[in-house]
């Protein structure tokens, strides 16, 4: 959720235990750790009651238990739409740092949630938007929000340090790992990225997963977009070499 960050969504129970809530960051970080770049867009962890998340149409015995699963329509009803556009520049080249704006709509409501960052790779967090969402605030490395209402929209930005020196002029871009997780089970979710690059400088290499039925992606000199609908847990990778 870390170029972009974990969303923990909190049982209502928490919201005025600091030492909980500080459990939960923590858990929070752990987490984004587990991306190869430390760089993990959003993990959406549905950890509210069940009663506070709109599952109740989801069969059990039809619940993803985490293998991916690539979408090839839509559900009928809308469901997370998690959106970033990353900017890569020369100065990306030498420290690492990228530009990012994120976007997230059709949220689960849900009393309280975070979207934790790992710290020392973010910077310049701000909230640029917030519809539907009685608080929304930057606290360290984290956004805060409190009572999330169905409809809810989110934007953020910041620069995040995610572009990788592999060696031998070449590059990697990870995002990931990206779920809409309740419990055991793993529900669709739709990811968006947007990511510009300076072709003059850079040549893209590779995209993982490859493109299919479910994980569109579209190139053009200077530009990748991908757009995917699915089930369990995504990582991308993305490589580039040196011109």
């Amino acid at each position: 959720m870390a170029q972009g960050g974990l969303l923990v969504l909190m049982n209502p129970s928490l919201r005025s235990s600091p030492l909980n809530n500080e459990k939960l960051t923590h858990v929070g970080r752990s987490l984004l750790s587990f991306s190869a770049l430390l760089f993990a867009l959003l993990t959406s962890s549905l950890a509210g009651a069940q009663s506070d998340v709109d599952l109740s149409m989801e069969s059990a015995h039809n619940v993803n238990e985490g293998v991916l699963k690539f979408l090839e329509k839509s559900p009928a009803k809308s469901i997370h739409h998690h959106h970033n556009q990353i900017s890569i520049d020369q100065n990306s080249l030498r420290s690492g740092w990228v530009s990012l704006k994120q976007c997230h709509t059709h949220l689960d409501p849900v009393p309280r949630a975070q979207i934790t960052f790992r710290e020392g790779f973010v910077r310049d967090l701000r909230v640029d938007i917030s519809t539907k969402i009685e608080q929304a605030w930057i606290e360290d490395s984290s956004v805060q929000l409190i009572n999330v209402e169905p409809g809810a929209r989110l934007c953020l930005s910041a620069q995040i340090r995610a572009f990788r020196n592999t060696g031998n002029g070449y590059y990697n871009l990870t995002n990931g790992p990206y779920m809409r997780k309740f419990l055991d089970g793993y529900y669709p979710m739709r990811v968006t990225l947007a990511i510009d690059y300076p072709p003059q400088t850079l040549e893209l290499i590779d995209i993982a997963p490859q493109g299919q039925p479910g994980f569109k992606i579209d190139t053009q000199k200077g530009a990748i977009r991908i757009d995917t609908v699915f089930e369990g847990e995504l990582q991308t990778l993305i490589q580039f070499e040196k011109l």
